[in-house]
């Protein structure tokens, strides 16, 4: 599976500390498994990671990661 991300994504990975950054990334390797919830009101899926949301959409064999965010700011 191919995995991309924008440039959101990767700049907020970039800011978190290494421990932050591993459990992310790992949780991301391991989809579809995981606390996976289908989005209300737009298109795509949320990832839980501890107090992190990522937004994803999946189509086909490549995944796109679209927003990477704390818990009370990812949904404004």
């Amino acid at each position: 599976m191919e995995i991309n991300y924008s440039k959101q994504a990767a700049k907020f990975l970039q800011k978190q500390d290494r421990t932050t950054q591993i459990r992310i990334i790992t949780a991301i390797n391991k989809l579809p498994n995981g606390d996976v919830k289908k989005l209300q009101g737009r298109a795509g899926y949320r990832l839980r990671v501890g107090n992190f949301r990522i937004i994803f959409d999946q189509s086909g064999n490549v995944l796109y990661v679209e927003e990477i965010d704390n818990r009370g700011q990812i949904y404004k």
